[in-house]
């Protein structure tokens, strides 16, 4: 059984997903966030897997545990969690600031390259989403202040732990791969590790500090 698409609040859409999922649509990264939140928290038996992105969340489920009407009822009656002071999971990546975009992003944000540090630091970043790579997580803060474009020309390999910025996001490269971010500085943490049991460091809703390695 699939589910018709449907808009089951304001700002809110439900898709059909396959024969095992259904698709949430909302409006912003802040409404991913925060339903991301709740569901996470109120996982019904037979939910396999909660899969969210800039503007939407996949619920993947097992539809003999969990018939997809009911998940559609689920994320419909679900709110959005407030995550003004949650005490969510919080980890500090610490950043030598030598990116070879630093100088041209403090440019392009009218800063000087201590304040651009400064503001990078001073950020509460929280995982929204992950995605391009495993273990690459996609921060998001609650100011635009940092909001820069990615590179005009993408960069053939760019070095694991390398630190940067696109649009509204900072994140951090788990592994040498092609990329177009604004590069602002590097990272020793190991963000992916396929032995370890938990193998990317960052999951969504996790809470990220970005702390000055002099």
């Amino acid at each position: 059984m699939t589910v018709r698409p449907m808009t089951v609040r304001a700002g809110r859409r439900v898709l059909p997903l396959g024969d095992h999922g259904i698709l949430i649509e909302v409006e912003s990264l802040d409404d991913v966030i925060g339903l991301y939140a709740a569901l996470d928290v109120t996982r019904p038996e037979g939910l396999v897997d909660l899969v969210p992105a800039a503007r939407t969340i996949g619920v993947i489920v097992d539809p003999v545990r969990l018939p997809l009407s009911v998940a559609a009822a689920w994320v419909s009656e679900t709110a959005p969690a407030d995550l003004s002071g949650s005490e969510s999971q919080s980890i500090e990546i610490p950043v030598r600031y030598d990116g070879e975009d630093l100088d041209e992003v403090a440019g392009l944000l009218g800063l000087t390259r201590a304040e651009l540090v400064a503001l990078h630091t001073a950020s509460d970043w929280r995982v929204a989403f992950c995605g391009f790579a495993p273990g690459f997580a996609y921060l998001a803060t609650d100011h635009d202040r940092l909001r820069v474009p990615r590179r005009d020309t993408p960069r053939p390999s760019v070095p694991a732990g390398s630190v940067g910025l696109a649009g509204e996001f900072s994140g951090v490269y788990p592994r040498s791969s092609p990329g177009g971010w604004q590069l602002i500085g590097s990272t020793d943490a190991v963000l992916w590790d396929a032995s370890a049991e938990r193998p990317a460091l960052l999951a969504p809703g996790t809470r990220v500090r970005f702390v000055e390695q002099r």
